[in-house]
């Protein structure tokens, strides 16, 4: 019987965060975006976790430099399949519907196109956990880099359906200027308003302000809660000169 994840926050770089999971039952340990292997290899070694797994959301290199490192050391690298030729350390490339596991955990592979072409987030339905990389942020969305906001939209639409108490563990910590930008999309909000006493409050005491959750991403992102693929793609150019 699968029992509870221990998912652990590793920052890194200026703004990154490597979620480091570990499954006590079969004690195997995945770095999700290991963006610089230095952090998360010390993490793992405090705990006495063995890295066996690499997940990779999509190709950027601060999501993937530190995969060379941690695979040196046995881990296996998934990704998505679409990017194979932009990560070289990839063993096993994932499309839609594709599923990983941890011991007796899952996560299914659903594809997102829009921050890169082939971006994809990794849902664990029975673990009420969804890791986005930099499709799905606190109060924000990724940049339209390689995609459309008609993709971003289709996205947005899919993780809002996502059950309300799902848990999204996001690759960066945007929250505070995704927030301003919110309260400037959506004055009268005052989801957004109380959110950002406390995300303030956070960041000034040098504190992290994710995981969030599809809940609170319903009421206060104002990516998540646009109508149209043509609201959010006016949002998204407002929040890029923000």
């Amino acid at each position: 019987m699968a029992g509870a994840l221990e998912i652990v926050r590793i920052p890194a770089l200026s703004d990154n965060y490597v979620w480091l999971v570990h499954d006590p039952v079969s004690d195997e340990t995945v770095a999700i975006d290991p963006s610089d292997a230095a952090p998360v290899l010390a993490a793992a070694k405090a705990r006495g976790w063995t890295i066996s797994q690499i997940w990779n959301t999509h190709w950027h290199p601060d999501h993937t430099g530190g995969n060379a490192a941690i695979k040196a050391l046995g881990a296996v690298v998934s990704g998505p399949a679409a990017e194979a030729g932009k990560i070289p350390t990839l063993d096993y490339g994932l499309r839609e519907g594709d599923s990983v596991r941890i011991g007796a955990h899952v996560a299914r592979v659903i594809e997102t196109p829009g921050h890169t072409a082939g971006h994809i987030v990794f849902y664990m339905a029975d673990d009420a956990a969804l890791f986005s990389g930099d499709t799905l942020f606190a109060m924000g969305c990724g940049r339209l880099f390689e995609g459309d906001a008609a993709q971003m939209y289709g996205n947005m639409q899919r993780l809002a359906a996502l059950p309300p108490e799902t848990v999204v563990y996001c690759a960066h910590e945007y929250t505070q200027s995704n927030g301003r930008y919110a309260a400037a999309a959506e004055p009268d909000n005052q989801a957004v308003t109380a959110r950002m006493v406390t995300v303030d409050a956070q960041r000034a005491a040098g504190e992290p302000t994710v995981p969030t959750t599809i809940a609170l991403e319903l009421a206060t992102n104002p990516f998540l809660r646009a109508t149209s693929a043509d609201q959010l793609a006016q949002r998204r150019a407002a929040k890029d000169a923000f």
